[in-house]
């Protein structure tokens, strides 16, 4: 409740200085948003991606994350070629749409609707799956949806210069030998791991506005439909096949696939210049928006 609250106020005080005059508002939101991608996200892969046992039986709750993810690709990218759609629009769909917020939004939820048992899971769909994503494959589709002509070559240049990436290697090769984060970063990077939430929400206070051309437009409720609607819809009908449709590793997979589209994508997306008004505005209302289709998850699942 305590972080319900820190975050409530930091989405305010975003909206109070987007409104102020002679503010510089573009060099805060660039300054937020450097410091949510090059020091947050590395602090939290430092803390968290070196605790994960590589394992085949921890792959099938993760790769939700990834399917999920791919399949917006898959779909999104389809439809901006048939329906021709610019570079920017269906490179925020497939981030912002693809990643679900399994953190901030998934743990309190899954843990108030399964209780602590279900925790475990949900870390590792978030921490295996949507962390690393949006760490990696959300940076590729970054740069290549917002790349001027003739600087393809750049792309893979582009990445491996990016912060997270970098520090996405190093914990995962961590992890594969077995490497422990020592213990004297552990209280630092879990400081600064605390603050990504209430940051990452303040960067949406600051750029959000409720843009009635946006929220009308088809690309904002596809991308809610994709994310709340279709994603779990499509993990629901292939992983029932693979995991017991009443085990708890089941329905958590399929529950976290159904929230809310992540803010740190939306985060990627803007900082690509990737629709901004539609990454923020996805992220923003997905949220409350999201509260209605958990629910409808939760009782249909059992």
């Amino acid at each position: 409740m305590t972080g319900a609250i820190i975050a409530f106020f930091c989405l305010l005080l975003g909206l109070f200085l987007q409104k102020q005059p002679n503010l510089p508002l573009e060099k805060i939101t660039k300054w937020v948003n450097a410091y949510l991608l090059n020091i947050v996200l590395p602090a939290l892969a430092l803390l968290y991606i070196p605790q994960i046992n590589p394992g085949l039986e921890l792959l099938i709750p993760i790769s939700s994350a990834w399917f999920t993810f791919l399949l917006s690709w898959l779909i999104f990218g389809m439809l901006g070629k048939v329906l021709n759609w610019d570079n920017q629009t269906t490179g925020c769909l497939v981030i912002v749409a693809g990643l679900a917020n399994t953190s901030f939004l998934g743990f309190p939820v899954v843990e108030g609707l399964y209780g602590k048992e279900a925790l475990p899971i949900a870390l590792l769909i978030d921490q295996g799956g949507s962390f690393l994503l949006v760490s990696s494959l959300s940076i590729l589709v970054g740069s290549i949806y917002s790349h001027k002509e003739g600087n393809l070559r750049e792309i893979p240049l582009k990445i491996l210069k990016f912060p997270p990436f970098g520090f996405l290697l190093l914990t995962m090769a961590m992890s594969i030998l077995g490497w422990q984060t020592p213990e004297f970063l552990i209280p630092i990077v879990s400081l600064i791991g605390k603050t990504m939430a209430p940051v990452a929400i303040f960067a949406i206070g600051l750029k959000f506005s409720i843009d009635f051309d946006s929220l009308s437009s088809r690309f904002y409720w596809f991308g809610m439909g994709y994310r709340l609607l279709l994603a779990p819809l499509m993990v629901w009908l292939i992983y029932r096949n693979i995991l017991p449709e009443d085990s708890l590793e089941f329905k958590v997979t399929v529950l976290e696939s159904g929230m809310a589209p992540m803010i740190t994508g939306s985060i990627v997306a803007i900082q690509y210049d990737l629709r901004p008004k539609l990454a923020t505005l996805l992220a923003g209302l997905g949220i409350p928006i999201s509260i209605l289709s958990i629910m409808f998850w939760y009782y249909f699942l059992g």
